[in-house]
């Protein structure tokens, strides 16, 4: 399983001509109103396994959480169920507002 940091997906979300990965963003309602990185998509960690319908196995994913436990989870799960090009976001949303967003509200 690849370990992306958020320095990394800056990068990846900034390549000319390349499809943005999909962001998906496995914390809680009450979590992503608080702050969430541009673009992610919000599917609460205990819903993914009735929304993998969703979701397309053929596209990169790079899973999102607080600080990178829960994603983590998500990202082996989904895996399991056969998406081969899936990345955990080491440090969450809090790496991505410590090392990308300084402006990102924090929790």
């Amino acid at each position: 399983m690849e370990q992306m940091t958020s320095v990394q997906l800056a990068a990846r979300l900034a390549e000319p001509g390349r499809e943005a990965p999909l962001l998906l963003d496995v914390r809680e309602p009450a979590e992503h109103a608080i702050c969430q990185i541009s673009g992610s998509m919000l599917m609460p960690m205990n819903s993914v396994p009735a929304r993998l319908a969703e979701l397309d196995p053929a596209r990169e994913t790079v899973v999102i959480c607080h600080h990178g436990g829960r994603s983590m989870q998500v990202a082996m799960y989904l895996q399991r169920q056969g998406f081969e090009r899936v990345a955990n976001l080491a440090g969450g949303v809090d790496g991505w507002a410590a090392q990308v967003d300084p402006a990102m509200a924090r929790y």
